[in-house]
């Protein structure tokens, strides 16, 4: 697993989502240290103290409704555990796009070979320092600069900022076993806009909205239905019958 890879796709994955608060996010993080200090296993167990003292969660009840909103929006699997000895389960999802090349595992041999091509203890042939001559290459950071790999970091933003057209737009839909209706009102809302948030940035990702347009729409839905049974319900109680006995007792 590539560490700064999927960190960038989380908060990718954060900008587009409004139903994340800073609890949330807060919480995320502390699971994904987890994760990293596990060497990004599978599986891993957690402690809800721990985890609360680094997510500077103070109530129960927050947590608890935090980790389980972040297991229905697939940010990761929650196996709670009623055992005081055993912490809870943890599986962190993988976040990003599934037509994405795998550039993020860790491989023996590529390392060999970047050892070789740039032997590390072997004198260095590049620029001299303006100060006291010494030799500097520039590639190796200097002076506390982080030296962070831009190999997997590169990106065909072009290819993800919009859609080949509908038809993508339609397949991605129909991949994720949702209406067509939808990815045409997607589709018509974003074209309209020329692929633009409503505060006028350009769009990163699209996909990542569309995800985001399924999630709202399903939760519209569902509150949608539960204010309609809500009103059958109030109807039923008002409703009344003209055939009264006003001979019976009160």
């Amino acid at each position: 697993m590539n560490y700064i890879k999927l960190l960038n796709a989380a908060f990718e994955k954060f900008y587009f989502d409004d139903r994340l608060n800073p609890t949330h996010i807060s919480l995320y993080m502390a699971l994904f240290q987890e994760w990293n200090s596990s060497r990004f296993i599978d599986e891993f167990y957690v402690n809800r103290r721990d985890l609360m003292r680094v997510a500077k969660i103070g109530s129960k009840s927050t947590y608890h409704r935090c980790i389980k909103e972040l297991d229905a929006w697939d940010y990761l699997s929650y196996f709670p555990s009623n055992n005081p000895y055993k912490g809870s389960k943890i599986k962190m999802s993988i976040i990003g796009t599934s037509d994405e090349p795998d550039m993020g595992r860790y491989n023996p041999t590529l390392e060999q070979l970047a050892e070789q091509y740039h032997p590390i203890r072997e004198p260095l042939v590049g620029q001299h320092h303006p100060t006291n001559g010494q030799v500097v290459y520039q590639h190796r950071p200097i002076g506390g600069q982080a030296l962070v790999s831009t190999i997997n970091n590169t990106k065909q933003e072009n290819n993800i900022k919009q859609p080949k057209g509908w038809q993508a737009v339609f397949d991605f839909f129909i991949e994720k076993s949702f209406d067509a209706d939808e990815a045409k009102k997607f589709f018509a809302h974003y074209e309209t806009h020329n692929w633009q948030t409503s505060d006028g940035k350009e769009i990163r990702d699209w996909r990542a909205l569309a995800k985001n347009w399924m999630d709202r729409t399903e939760l519209f839905n569902q509150e949608n239905k539960s204010n309609l049974k809500q009103a059958s319900q109030i109807k039923d109680n008002l409703r009344t019958t003209k055939n009264k006995d006003y001979g019976q007792p009160l």
